[in-house]
This record gives C-alpha cells, sequence and structure tokens, in this order.
C-alpha cells in the first residue's frame, strides 16, 4: 500500500513537471514568433531630410537595455543615446541629403545631465559652421531642451506654450527622524569632512561643509547653462537670471517673444510649413524626419578585426556583481579581453558613475594599468558624474578629459550598517537569541548594535581603504600624497575646478578626448568601436513588447511600490564598504 502511494505521489509530481515544461516551451515558442514576426528595416537617408532631435526622454550616453525593474514599472525612458547624437550632428553636417536640424520641444519634454546636453551644444555648433540651418519648435521648452533650442537659427513657440527658466536646485531627502520613528539605526564610519553621502542617514538637515559643496556645484552648473543660453540669443547671463527669476514659466508666449526668447510664435501646423519649405519640400508633401539612432544606422562601423580604438562605456553604479550598472566582475574581464586583443590601439573609457562598492572600484582600477601595461594608452572622458568610485577607476589614466560641468572628485570612503533592533524588538515584538563560537561572531548583522570593537575595526577597514585611494590618485596624477588628501575629504569639485586643481587635465566632450587619442595613434576618429556588447535580456525584451500590468499574488504592483521593491532589494545587496558621492537630483 505504502509503496503504491509512493509511486501514485511520483507519477502525479512527474506529470505537473512535464506540464511545467510543455507549458515553457509553448511559451517560449509564442514569444519567439511574436518577436521574430517583428521586422526591423534598415533606415535609408532621402534627399531634402532633416536630422530631427525630438527632446522626450533622458540621454543615456549609450543605449543601455534596461533591467527587469525598469522594465517592469514602465520606466524605461530613454530617448536617443549621446553617442548617436553627437555621431549623427557631426555626420550630417557634411550629408548632401539632410538639409538641417529640427529640435522638437514636445509636451512633457525632458533631456539628460547637463554634461550631455553641454557636449550636444558643442556638435551643433560645429554643424552651424557648416552653413546648414537649425530650426526649433517647442509646446513647452523645459531648461535643458530650451538650453539646446537657444542655438537654433530660429526658435519658435506654441502660442498657448511656454520656456521654463529658473536656475537649478539640488533637493536631498533626510531620513534620520523616519528612521528615528521606524527604531532604525544606521552605523556609519567615514573618511572626508565633505563626504556627504550618508548624512541623510544621520543629520536631520544639510551640514554646513555639504551646504557648501552643494552650492559650489550649483553655481558652477547654473554659469555654463546661463552662460550658454545668453551667448547663443545675444544676450547677458544678467537677463537670463532676471528670466529665472521672474517665473518665466508663467508669461504668456507674447511676453516671451518680447522677452527675445524666441523668435517667433506658431501653431505646429504652420511651423511644420515653413520647415518644409525650408527642406525644399512642397507645402502638400510629407515631412522627411530621421532620428540621430536611425541615422547612425545607415553610417558604416568600424569593423573590430582592424586596428582601432576601444570606446568603453562605464555608467551607473559600481557594484561587485549582478545585473546594471558598472559590474565588476564583468568589466573587469572585458578590459582585461581588450588588452590582449591585438586590434585595440588604445581606450576612451566614458565614465559616467558617483561610484559605488570599494572593492570592485579596486579592481576594475587594476584592470586599467593592465591595460596600460601592454603599451597601450588610457584615455578617460567624464560624464555627467566621475565621482567617488566613478574617479577612483578614472585616476590612472594618460589624460583626463571632464565637461566643465561634471562633477568629479568626492575621494572618500564610508561605511554603513543598518541595526534594525529597534524596529524589530522594539516596535514588533521580535527578539533574536544569539548562540556564538566567538565574541564577534555577529558582525555586520541587521538585527543588532555593532560593539565597540567591531566599529573600530570597521573604521580601520575605511581608513585603509582610504589611504589606498589617495595613494592610487598620487600616483596616477603625479601628486603627493599629501596634497591629494587636501583636496580630498570626500569633496565633490565640478570639472572647471577639478583642472586647476590637477585632478583632470582638460575640458573637452567625449569627441574631444576621441579625437585627442586618434591624434596621438596616428588613426582617424572613426576608428573607433563601441564596448561593451549590448545585449537585452529575453524577459526584459518580452515585458518591453507587452507592456503588461505585472500581477504578483493578483496583486498589481503599481510603480511607487515597485521602486520600493529595488530600492529594499538595493539596499540588501550594496556592499558595506562605499566609494560613493551622496545622488544629487538637479531640477
Amino acid at each position: 500500500m505504502l509503496k503504491r502511494f509512493f509511486i501514485t505521489v511520483l507519477g502525479a509530481v512527474t506529470g505537473v513537471w512535464i506540464a511545467i515544461a510543455i507549458g515553457i516551451f509553448c511559451l517560449l515558442g509564442i514569444v519567439g514568433a511574436a518577436l521574430s514576426s517583428t521586422t526591423v528595416e534598415t533606415p535609408k537617408v532621402q534627399k531634402h531630410s532633416a536630422l530631427y532631435l525630438n527632446l522626450q526622454g533622458q540621454i543615456p550616453d549609450r543605449y543601455q537595455p534596461g533591467d527587469f525593474w525598469q522594465m517592469i514599472r514602465d520606466s524605461e525612458e530613454q530617448g536617443d543615446a549621446l553617442v548617436d547624437i553627437i555621431r549623427a550632428i557631426d555626420n550630417a553636417a557634411g550629408d548632401s541629403k539632410i538639409e538641417g536640424i529640427y529640435i522638437n520641444a514636445p509636451v512633457g519634454a525632458t533631456a539628460g545631465g547637463v554634461s550631455a546636453l553641454e557636449e550636444i551644444v558643442e556638435a551643433l555648433q560645429r554643424f552651424k559652421a557648416s552653413g546648414k540651418w537649425i530650426m526649433a519648435y517647442g509646446d513647452v521648452y523645459t531648461q535643458g531642451a530650451y538650453m539646446l533650442a537657444s542655438q537654433a537659427d530660429s526658435v519658435c513657440l506654441n502660442p498657448m506654450g511656454s520656456v521654463d527658466i529658473h536656475g537649478v536646485a539640488a533637493q536631498t531627502p533626510y531620513f534620520k527622524d523616519m528612521l528615528d520613528k521606524l527604531g532604525i539605526r544606521m552605523q556609519i564610519v567615514r573618511v572626508g569632512t565633505f563626504k556627504s553621502a550618508v548624512e541623510p542617514f544621520m543629520l536631520q538637515n544639510m551640514s554646513p561643509a555639504a551646504e557648501l559643496q552643494t552650492r559650489v556645484m550649483l553655481d558652477s552648473i547654473w554659469s555654463c547653462v546661463a552662460g550658454t543660453m545668453a551667448d547663443a540669443r545675444g544676450i547677458s547671463t544678467a537677463k537670463v537670471n532676471l528670466w529665472a527669476d521672474s517665473l518665466m514659466s508663467t508669461w504668456s508666449a507674447a511676453d516671451i517673444q518680447r522677452a527675445g526668447a524666441v523668435n517667433s510664435l506658431a501653431y505646429r501646423r504652420q511651423f511644420e510649413k515653413t520647415l518644409r519649405r525650408n527642406c525644399g519640400l512642397k507645402d502638400d508633401d510629407d515631412l522627411r524626419l530621421i532620428t540621430p539612432s536611425e541615422y547612425t544606422a545607415t553610417l558604416k562601423n568600424h569593423s573590430k578585426s582592424d586596428r582601432h580604438i576601444a570606446v568603453y562605456f562605464a555608467s551607473g553604479d559600481i557594484v561587485d556583481t549582478g545585473e546594471g550598472g558598472i559590474v565588476g566582475d564583468k568589466v573587469v574581464p572585458d578590459i582585461l579581453r581588450l588588452a590582449d586583443d591585438e586590434n585595440v590601439a588604445g581606450m576612451v573609457l566614458r565614465v559616467n558613475s558617483g561610484g559605488g562598492s570599494a572593492y570592485a572600484s579596486e579592481q576594475i582600477w587594476e584592470a586599467l594599468q593592465y591595460f596600460k601595461s601592454k603599451g597601450k594608452p588610457l584615455y578617460v572622458s567624464m560624464g555627467d558624474y566621475a565621482a567617488s568610485g566613478g574617479y577612483y577607476i578614472s585616476c590612472g589614466a594618460d589624460r583626463i578629459y571632464a565637461d566643465r560641468t561634471t562633477l568629479t572628485g568626492s575621494i572618500g570612503v564610508f561605511g554603513m550598517i543598518p541595526d534594525f533592533s529597534g524596529l524589530t524588538s522594539g516596535k514588533l515584538g521580535i527578539n533574536f537569541c544569539t548562540v556564538a563560537t566567538n565574541p564577534e561572531g555577529t558582525i555586520a548583522s541587521p538585527f543588532g548594535q555593532m560593539t565597540p570593537g567591531q566599529t573600530a575595526a570597521l573604521q580601520r577597514s575605511v581608513d585603509d581603504i582610504y589611504d589606498i585611494f589617495t595613494r592610487r590618485v598620487a600616483e596616477g596624477r603625479g601628486m603627493p600624497q599629501d596634497s591629494v588628501k587636501l583636496i580630498a575629504e570626500g569633496r565633490v569639485w565640478p570639472g572647471g575646478s577639478a583642472l586647476r586643481l590637477g585632478l583632470v587635465d582638460s575640458i573637452g566632450s567625449l569627441q574631444t578626448t576621441i579625437d585627442a587619442l586618434a591624434d596621438n595613434l596616428d588613426l582617424r576618429p572613426e576608428q573607433v568601436c563601441l564596448y561593451p556588447e549590448v545585449k537585452d535580456d529575453f524577459l526584459v525584451e518580452l515585458v518591453r513588447r507587452s507592456r503588461s500590468e505585472i500581477k504578483l499574488g493578483g496583486v498589481t504592483l503599481d510603480p511607487a511600490s515597485l521602486r520600493m521593491m529595488q530600492t529594499v532589494e538595493y539596499l540588501r545587496r550594496m556592499a558595506p564598504v562605499q566609494a560613493r558621492m551622496a545622488p544629487v537630483e538637479i531640477r
């Protein structure tokens, strides 16, 4: 009887697994068919076309496949990648089929980081030297969109539209009071007076040091933004500041035109009529618009089997392992392969990161030193951020280029371990009983306070890493370590200040960096290949295509809940010792 019972159960279980396997294969077949049924035609550039810069979505340095969390909360709002935009603008200048550039700022328009905008402005200025026109139309010009649109020969605004010029500000949430109410205590050690990334967890308000460095950062960024707008419109920066101080977004379109912010007012239908004529088309012809990504798809890429410059994009948080960001155990093998690749003559490392894991930063730094040991030059191009761990992986380069608005430095280290005992024991009535073979057996447990010995040990570890970090900077920049420590302390520096302090070599864009390395290697700037390989995850691609609701246990997960889940998962996986700058959201 017992034997028959086990046979029956085993048969049932086997049947369930077979059914699941069949279901999975059917699902894969259906999805595969759905994906394969979507064919992508290679775009063609028609005569009398305009390069179309649609300022909607963010501007990543390079197209990055969204991770699963991004996909399920429907937040993969990437516009054209910076590298595609720059390449398209530069090639369009000499393309007889491209008549000019059309910059569009629709309702809900956004734009990328200020450094990315700065590099696009430079490309637009190079394009204007070709004698071709640039036209801009906006329903609503956000500040970033207007920074680009101001470069146009003609800036047009919808009669019911607006221009939002307000300056720049940074808002940082401080969680100390909330954590106290929850009974959560963050146990923190750090090196650096200005290492403010941990302040939100230990203070109620911004410290004087953090406020000082934030004000310096913002003043530098706004000087660039306002100066760019003023130069393009032929006005003073004082007038741009007057716009910002007067809540320009509330003005009527007529008042905005009278102030000189735009050249004309027209509905989109009227504007497109003028655009057709500028393209050499008839009034009833369809506009021939081609986006940067479509346009670059028509351009020939350099073969990786020929001698070339590797442009490696390192964007996001620096983590030891996992998916998304600068993943140490993936980036290191990539760099080692490039070092051993005879066709790679040199590398431009494009860094856009506020830092992260100190361990992963050191591993990447060492891999880059191996690359240099092969006699290959290494140049760094800094984007919006190259701070803390982002500077760590940059400091050993032969030359470092930064934009004026790049935020870099933040040479400092911190350690942070949460103590949830006040929540679990004090609020929820959950008590943890511990048995350990050694007195320090519970180190790094989130359900109890660290002992004085554990705190001292973590501080020693952070001090040691800080010493290594500043030594790496000193070696890479040819400076005494004591001099590095004077400008370190976790302080964040704008690009211009970093140049004066010797943290970077030149102010210049990604294209400037590529041009400089190509000249050094006696190569053409077009002889570049982009790394790492970009591949979409199957599940990510499935969700992107379907955009269906995500339900777990019959509960629909809204974007806010998903973001909370992602944050909890991120904190759970975060390395205890970090080389990271404080996140700053500039509005």
